[in-house]
C-alpha cells in the first residue's frame, strides 16, 4: 500500500510486476580493510548465517519484484557462488530471475564499470530488451527491511520521473550522505554531496533528507539520461554526482523518506566501516532488535549449507560449555568454553577454557583452548592458537592485527600466519 492510502494492494502488485530491481554489488569495500581483501562487499557475511546483499534481495522477493540483476565487478567469487547456491528458486516460465550481470566490456574493450550509472549503462540492451516499465536501482551493501511496493506506488501517485528513497538523518551526520533539499511537497530542489551546510527538511531545523542510494526510474526515462550521460565528456558516470544533479531542474524529482508507521525513522544501517559492521553485528542479540531476524512477515533469505544443531558440551565448574547474551549458528560446538554477548556463525568450535565476549566469530572458526577473545570480528577459517590473547592490551593488538579506531580488533587467517589464498 502506499503510504498515503490512495494505491490499492493490486495496484502496487502490477508496478512490482512490471519493476526490474538492479543492485548494485561490485563495490569493494575498502573501509572494511581486510573483510574485503578476498570478497566484494555484498559477500561479507551478516548476522551469524546471511551475507550482506541477502537483505536487498530479500527485500525484493518480500515486496514482490521477482525480476533482479546483480551487477559484479570486484573480486566476486563468493558473491556469485553465493547467488547460484542460494537464490535460484525462481521459476523462470513465469518470468521470474536473478541474474548475474558482471562487468563484460560490453560498449568498450577496455572498460570496465566506470561508476554507478555507467554499470547500468553497460547492460542498457539487456534492459531493453526485457522491456521494463520501472527500474528500482539498490545499493548491495546496507542492512535494512523496506518495502518497495509502496515506494514504487509513491512514485506513480506523485508522477514523478525518478524518487530517491531518503534518511532522516541529524544535521552533524548528513555532512557524510548526498543531502536533498526538497520543498513541502518533498519535490527535490537540489542535490549536494557531503555539504558542508546541509539543508534541512521543511519544518524541521536539526534533521536532513540524505540519500540511501535507492532510485525508482521509468524505465524509458533512465534510459534516455544514462545515453546522455555516456555522451557528456568529464562525467563520472555517478548517480550522485551526475546524474541526479543533472535531472532536478528539468524533469519530476521527488523525494520518499523512509519511515516507519509511527512516523519515525526506519531502521537503515552503513555496515561499510569495521566499527558499523560490529556494531550492527552486536545490535543483533539485544532482547528486541531494531532489525528483528525472527519476524516471519518478512523473513530474510540466504543460502547456508546443512549443519547440525549448536552443541554446548562439559558440566564441570571449570570447564562448562555455555552461552549467554548470543547468537549461535548451526554446526558450532562450544566445548567447555564461555561465549558472552557474541555472535558465531556456523561451524564455529571453541575449544576448553576459553572466553569468547563481545565478539564476532565468522563461519569455520577454530579457537583454542585457553584463549581470551574481546571485542573482536574473527575472520572465516582462522585457527585461533591455544593461549592466544585478543581485545585486552591495544599496543599488543596493533602490533598483530588491525584494530579499529573504535577499539575493535580484526584477525584474519594471514595475520595469524595462515595463507589461505595464493597469489603467484
Amino acid at each position: 500500500m502506499s503510504n498515503h492510502g490512495k494505491s490499492t494492494e493490486r495496484f502496487v502488485s502490477h508496478l512490482t510486476r512490471n519493476t526490474v530491481a538492479l543492485i548494485l554489488a561490485g563495490g569493494r569495500g575498502s573501509r572494511l580493510k581486510d573483510m574485503t581483501n578476498w570478497r566484494a562487499k555484498p559477500a561479507v557475511p551478516f548476522g551469524g548465517k546471511c551475507r550482506i546483499i541477502d537483505f536487498p534481495l530479500s527485500n525484493c522477493i518480500n515486496s514482490g519484484i521477482r525480476k533482479i540483476g546483480i551487477l559484479t565487478q570486484y573480486k566476486a567469487d563468493s558473491l556469485i557462488r553465493h547467488i547460484m547456491q542460494g537464490w535460484g528458486f525462481l521459476r523462470g516460465e513465469f518470468g521470474e530471475y536473478v541474474d548475474l550481470m558482471p562487468a563484460q566490456q560490453r560498449h568498450s574493450e577496455h572498460d570496465w564499470y566506470l561508476g554507478t550509472a555507467d554499470a547500468i549503462y553497460q547492460n542498457i540492451d539487456i534492459l531493453r530488451h526485457r522491456n521494463p516499465e520501472f527500474i528500482l536501482v539498490l545499493a548491495g551493501d546496507h542492512i535494512y527491511k523496506m518495502d518497495y511496493g509502496a515506494m514504487l506506488a509513491d512514485h506513480v501517485d506523485n508522477n514523478a520521473d525518478l524518487t530517491i528513497g531518503c534518511l532522516e538523518v541529524p544535521l552533524q551526520d548528513a555532512r557524510e550522505f548526498g543531502v536533498m533539499h526538497v520543498d513541502d511537497d518533498r519535490h527535490v530542489i537540489d542535490f549536494i554531496e557531503k555539504p558542508e551546510n546541509p539543508p534541512v527538511m521543511p519544518g524541521r531545523t536539526d534533521t536532513a533528507l540524505a540519500s540511501m542510494g535507492i532510485y525508482v526510474f521509468n524505465a524509458d526515462f533512465l534510459f534516455e539520461q544514462l545515453i546522455k550521460d555516456a555522451d557528456t565528456p568529464g562525467s563520472s558516470r555517478d548517480f550522485g554526482k551526475d546524474i541526479i544533479p543533472a535531472v532536478i531542474d528539468k524533469y519530476r524529482v521527488n523525494a520518499y523518506p523512509f519511515l516507519d508507521l509511527q512516523g519515525g525513522q526506519s531502521y537503515w544501517r552503513d555496515v561499510g566501516t569495521i566499527d558499523a559492521y560490529w556494531k550492527a553485528n552486536m545490535e543483533l542479540i539485544g532482547i528486541k532488535p531494531d532489525m528483528n531476524l525472527y519476524d516471519k512477515t518478512w523473513p530474510i533469505w540466504t543460502y547456508q549449507e546443512q549443519t547440525p544443531p549448536a552443541k554446548f558440551v562439559f558440566d564441570d565448574d571449570d570447564r562448562r560449555g555455555q552461552a549467554i547474551d548470543s547468537m549461535v549458528s548451526g554446526g558450532c560446538i562450544v566445548s567447555g568454553a564461555k561465549v558472552k554477548h557474541s555472535l558465531l556463525f556456523s561451524k564455529v568450535r571453541v575449544n576448553s577454557y576459553s572466553l569468547v565476549e563481545d565478539s564476532v566469530i565468522l563461519p569455520e572458526v577454530n579457537i583454542g583452548r585457553h584463549c581470551r577473545i574481546k571485542k573482536a570480528i574473527v575472520e572465516k577459517s582462522c585457527e585461533v592458537p591455544e593461549g592466544t590473547i585478543i581485545g585486552e592490551n591495544r599496543a599488543d593488538d596493533e602490533r598483530r592485527f588491525h584494530v579499529s579506531p573504535g577499539g575493535v580488533v580484526l584477525v584474519t587467517p594471514e595475520m595469524l600466519g595462515q595463507r589461505l589464498h595464493y597469489v603467484r
